[in-house]
């Protein structure tokens, strides 16, 4: 009985590797792809990389001085020396600031009111700041930047004013200090670079799946394979197990690419990352099954991965916080393995903690792991029959 048992699985292993080694020949044959698939990736992380900025400076501002004192102007001089501001146009009213912020030449506009000087003098010194509300990045950035210059002057002149009337400075009710964690410089790469290679290797495990599979069915090639003793799990075996080799060689490349070009931290343990990755490979090579199984045609294929990419990009926190969201949009966004698998690469890359301060996020990732794979598995098996 064991005998016939050790035959069967040995008959089954057999005819797997033949199909992994099928399955190999043909990628590897298929240069123009395969280029495709290790150098788009690698592209999509260097545009993102030197294209995406969260940090808006040097905001095009519109200027309107009804003062023309020099209080006025050393105000002019500190938001354009703070690096965040750029004076394009001096204008003399707030409706030309307006006209400018509406016609799109200007982000931003400052309106200082005449008499400023004499105003600073009393205390009773006013500025306008008018921001685009339609560029949220450029509002977050201008807002925080000119609150600080302006905070900034202030003190500046109460300082002066006690020095010149010979007064005491008073000590301040609440004093704070800042200190930022694990990324002090802010620079916006440490938080975009690990979600972009988490979402880059989705992508490239989904469509990678999904394109072979529906490749075959297109040129008749999954006929042949049916009237071989091959059973469908070991079609599918078979077909997964060269991609996650591809998708591992790619990883590795665009995760090198960018600790040592772009200067990014990774200060957890290798292994760990190494193993929680390849399981979401796993989980992507599952959902490109399943949109095999939806799809006819591979430009059907295609649109139903880039969806995918898009919700990614919306939904999971590659870029938006999911906390502000609606509970039916984040419970679409949990349908993403990305969702769960961002705050691992995250944690370990850029804080290089463990899998116990994430042990929920890895525990979803296998159960969807688990669930996508078997959902697909049945799903290719319906068709295949």
């Amino acid at each position: 009985m064991m005998s016939g048992l050790w035959s069967r699985l040995s008959a089954s292993g057999r005819r797997t590797a033949a199909l992994v080694q099928k399955q190999m020949i043909q990628l590897l044959r298929d240069r123009r792809t395969l280029m495709l698939i290790m150098v788009m990736p690698m592209l999509e992380l260097l545009l993102f990389a030197y294209a995406v900025d969260l940090t808006v400076d040097h905001i095009p501002t519109a200027v309107a001085d009804l003062s023309r004192d020099v209080e006025s102007q050393v105000l002019i001089d500190a938001m354009v020396n703070s690096g965040f501001f750029d004076i394009a146009e001096v204008v003399g009213s707030e409706g030309e600031i307006l006209d400018a912020i509406a016609d799109g030449a200007v982000k931003a506009g400052l309106l200082i009111p005449p008499g400023f000087a004499s105003k600073v003098e009393r205390g009773e010194a006013q500025v306008l700041i008018l921001l685009d509300g339609s560029d949220s990045f450029t509002v977050q950035s201008g807002y925080s930047a000119a609150i600080s210059v302006v905070q900034a002057r202030a003190m500046e002149v109460m300082v002066e004013k006690v020095n010149r009337l010979g007064g005491r400075m008073l000590r301040m009710p609440v004093t704070t200090s800042t200190r930022v964690l694990y990324n002090p410089n802010l620079n916006d790469l440490v938080f975009i670079m690990p979600g972009l290679v988490a979402m880059l290797l989705q992508v490239l495990a989904v469509n990678m799946t999904a394109q072979s599979v529906v490749r075959e069915y297109e040129i008749g090639t999954i006929e042949q394979l049916l009237v071989t003793p091959a059973r469908p799990l070991e079609i599918i075996v078979g077909k997964l197990v060269p991609n996650v080799l591809v998708a591992s060689l790619s990883l590795a490349s665009i995760l090198l690419t960018g600790i040592i070009w772009f200067g990014v931290p990774f200060r957890g343990d290798p292994w760990t990352f190494a193993g929680l990755s390849l399981l979401f490979i796993v989980s992507g090579l599952g959902l490109g099954l399943f949109v095999s199984t939806v799809a006819q045609t591979q430009k059907q294929a295609q649109q139903i991965t880039a969806t995918i990419m898009l919700l990614s990009q919306l939904l999971t926190g590659f870029i938006y916080p999911r906390a502000p969201m609606p509970p039916v949009v984040r419970a679409v966004g949990n349908l993403i393995p990305l969702t769960y698998f961002i705050r691992l690469v995250r944690g370990i890359m850029t804080k290089g903690v463990g899998v116990r301060f994430y042990w929920t996020d890895v525990i979803s990732l296998v159960v969807y792991s688990g669930i996508v794979m078997g959902i697909s598995a049945l799903s290719f098996k319906k068709r295949l029959d």
